[in-house]
């Protein structure tokens, strides 16, 4: 008799993988949540969650080949968190509260320990944005994936009141605000693993461009979530716009957020955390290249009407902004970041 166990796939290994994340899933519980994990589907109560008149917002993503060095390494534990951050951080920035999360876990063989430590840092980006871990789905595909590695994708769903979509007001003379990034994030990882190879340095070997600590470790910093302090300083009434800073760099992703006949002016410099001029050295990448490829050391950018109380605002939160330049009529067809400053410098 042949089984479907026989053939690669073990329901009770999913089973007890289930079994593991309930009670994380229970952590995470917000106002709005109807019902728990199990069920077909989730239920999500917007009168409940305070909302009057709401836009549902949703997104998803996931955490690309940065996922390579934690199967390569077994450093599992924070790319549940990088999975949750690249989801909400897209929300926030047109005004939306994260309300519920779902993901989606794809193997060859399901490792249960594995699995739960990446559905645990899952439920730790859940609870860090106030987000529910509402569900999901663990797929066991033999054949599809190489033994020990799997796939991640994440889907966010947010809710903002109609009259508080974000971007609005967005208007010449605004100022351009970073928050500082906790490092790469999870865009880049390609280029990344292609330095690394070239360095010659193994996994765990001590960073070069950090203090203490192994070069997986220190690569494998996870995303940094955004959400409490756009949403503070929307709430504020002192933010007309803010872009999630991933693939493509400043560039790629400030003009999304910009109407027709702006641009956002760089006038300031800044210098980016040592682990960019690490990479930039050790692969010869160019400034140009590392601009259009990693965030640099900027992971949000807002777009603030009155500058001083923006910081100021932020500073009481702990955050460390940086005045990176304004907003100025466009001197092109379509939205454009200009450089008035000098490059950042990556030397190390």
């Amino acid at each position: 008799m042949t089984t479907y166990k026989q053939a690669g796939v073990d329901i009770e290994a999913g089973d007890e993988l289930v079994e593991h994340i309930k009670p994380l899933a229970r952590a995470t519980d917000r106002p709005g949540v109807l019902g728990g994990i199990g069920g077909f589907g989730a239920l999500f109560d917007l009168k409940a969650a305070g909302f009057v008149d709401p836009v549902l917002v949703s997104s998803t993503d996931g955490v690309g080949t940065k996922l390579l060095i934690a199967i390569e390494t077994g450093l599992h534990d924070t790319v549940g968190i990088d999975l949750v951050a690249m989801c909400v951080n897209d929300l926030v920035v047109q005004g939306a509260e994260p309300l519920f999360f779902l993901d989606y876990f794809a193997s060859g063989k399901l490792a249960v320990a594995d699995a739960a430590k990446v559905v645990a840092g899952i439920a730790e980006g859940c609870r860090q944005c106030g987000a529910a871990l509402v569900g999901g789905e663990t797929a066991e595909m033999p054949g599809m994936y190489a033994p020990g590695h799997y796939d991640l994708a994440g889907f966010a769903v947010g809710a903002a009141e109609r009259r508080a979509l974000l971007p609005a007001g967005v208007a010449a003379g605004d100022a351009l605000l970073g928050l500082p990034s906790s490092g790469v994030h999870s865009n880049g990882f390609s280029l990344v693993r292609r330095v690394v190879e070239m360095s010659g340095l193994a996994w765990d070997d001590p960073a070069p461009f950090a203090a203490a600590g192994s070069l997986a470790a220190a690569l494998m910093t996870p995303t940094r979530l955004y959400v409490h302090q756009v949403l503070s300083l929307h709430r504020a009434g002192l933010l007309h716009a803010a872009a999630h800073i991933t693939g493509g760099g400043l560039a790629g992703n400030l003009p999304r957020v910009l109407p027709a006949g702006l641009d956002a002016v760089i006038d300031r410099a800044w210098t980016p955390p040592p682990v960019f001029g690490w990479l930039a050295a050790t692969g010869r990448i160019d400034v140009q290249e590392m601009l259009s490829v990693f965030n640099c050391g900027i992971g949000m950018v807002l777009v603030v009407p009155n500058a001083a109380a923006a910081t100021a605002a932020l500073i009481a939160q702990g955050e460390t902004p940086i005045l990176l330049g304004h907003i100025a009529t466009s001197a092109g067809p379509e939205p454009a970041v200009r450089w008035e400053s000098k490059m950042p410098d990556f030397s190390v």
